[in-house]
């Protein structure tokens, strides 16, 4: 594949004064020391600074966050855009307000707790240049116990199906998009979603694009779980994992007609977000909150099950028949029962190395061993 030079000093816009090649949107709320290794990375990409810029979107942050960003701003201020605002509550909000500033040719979202390997964007653009790509996906591997997608990255290829090679389970934000795409169609977050609001932002924008490429011949992108598991995805409630869950349905049924591939991406949601909402600390609820989750599983189940919770794996889909029949005291000994269900903690020897990977040099490196779980692609 190749990584020339043709845009070398990036490409004039509309008003005649260069473009970059791509612009990096970084939503952050409270992520060190994660923030450190992640912007970092971004300083350290072969791909230079005249061909790229950072929009970093502080979201209130109050743990130093705000000082970092600041820091990595007076040493690079060619390279990077600060923003910061009341926090919002989720990443929606600061995204949409990184997406409005952006001017490259393609936008990459990259989680604050994150970072790329050297080579990633460079990569990325000449292959989505080379390919004609409207989205491409790069290959991420996981840092303490994060989960990742694998059967999308099996190989590098120039196109890939909306279904049939594991982009259902692909629908993080963290992704190289056309911004001309983007900007045609007003695809934006919906910040009404505290958590999993990339996932329709991602699903219209596959859905809309004409060609869907994947760069997977090495890691690209690190996926960090933070030692104290305070991402906003797992810290979320479930009531409010609940509600947004309901919004994927809903996204899919307005983006995909009734049929096979709407029934993929449904089939991921229940397998996913919505048992997910049964997981270990599910009997340990108030018993108000246990009904109410049970009560919304059940009218997801009863709303978009119909041929698709047959084809769940039976421990999933026995769960979520119990919801649906409203047997709380039943589901509560079913996940007591299940060794499976209870998430693996991180040692505080794991933690201590995993603190120590992300604050050593330059460059993404290896994660520590053990360092994380791959779902079912």
């Amino acid at each position: 594949m190749s990584t020339g030079t043709r845009a070398a000093s990036g490409r004039a816009g509309p008003d005649g004064a260069a473009c970059p090649d791509v612009s990096v949107v970084v939503a952050a709320f409270d992520t060190m020391p994660y923030l450190t290794r992640c912007l970092s990375s971004l300083t350290e990409q072969t791909i230079g600074p005249r061909r790229m810029e950072v929009i970093v979107v502080d979201d209130g942050s109050t743990d130093g966050s705000s000082e970092e960003i600041a820091r990595f701003a007076a040493q690079h201020p060619d390279l990077f855009t600060t923003l910061r605002r009341a926090n919002s509550g989720g990443p929606a909000a600061p995204c949409n307000q990184g997406l409005e500033r952006a001017r490259g040719r393609y936008v990459f979202f990259l989680g604050a707790d994150d970072h790329l390997a050297p080579e990633a964007l460079e990569r990325m653009v000449a292959m989505a240049d080379d390919c004609r790509s409207d989205v491409l996906l790069c290959k991420m591997v996981p840092v303490g116990e994060r989960t990742v997608p694998t059967g999308v990255f099996s190989r590098s290829a120039p196109v890939i199906r909306l279904v049939g090679d594991g982009l259902p389970w692909a629908l993080s934000n963290t992704k190289l998009f056309r911004r001309s795409l983007i900007e045609e169609h007003g695809i934006r977050y919906d910040e009404s979603m505290p958590a999993f609001s990339d996932q329709p932002f991602v699903l219209e924008a596959c859905v809309r694009a004409a060609r869907i490429s994947v760069l997977a011949d090495q890691p690209h992108y690190f996926a960090v779980r933070r030692a104290d598991s305070s991402n906003i995805t797992y810290r979320s409630g479930p009531e409010v994992r609940l509600r947004c869950a309901e919004r994927l349905f809903e996204a899919a049924c307005r983006f995909l007609p009734p049929g096979p591939l709407r029934d993929a991406f449904h089939k991921r949601h229940f397998h996913v977000e919505v048992f997910q909402l049964f997981g270990a600390d599910f009997p340990a609820l108030d018993h108000e909150v246990r009904q109410a989750v049970c009560t919304g599983a059940a009218r997801l189940v009863g709303a978009y099950g119909d041929g698709v919770l047959d084809r769940l794996d039976p421990r999933r889909r026995r769960t979520l028949e119990l919801a649906w029949r409203g047997e709380v005291a039943a589901l509560c000994a079913e996940i007591a029962a299940d060794p499976e269900r209870t998430s693996r903690p991180v040692t505080p020897a794991g933690r201590a190395s995993l603190v120590r990977w992300l604050r050593g040099p330059g460059g993404a490196g290896r994660p520590p061993r053990g360092g994380g779980r791959q779902p079912v692609s």
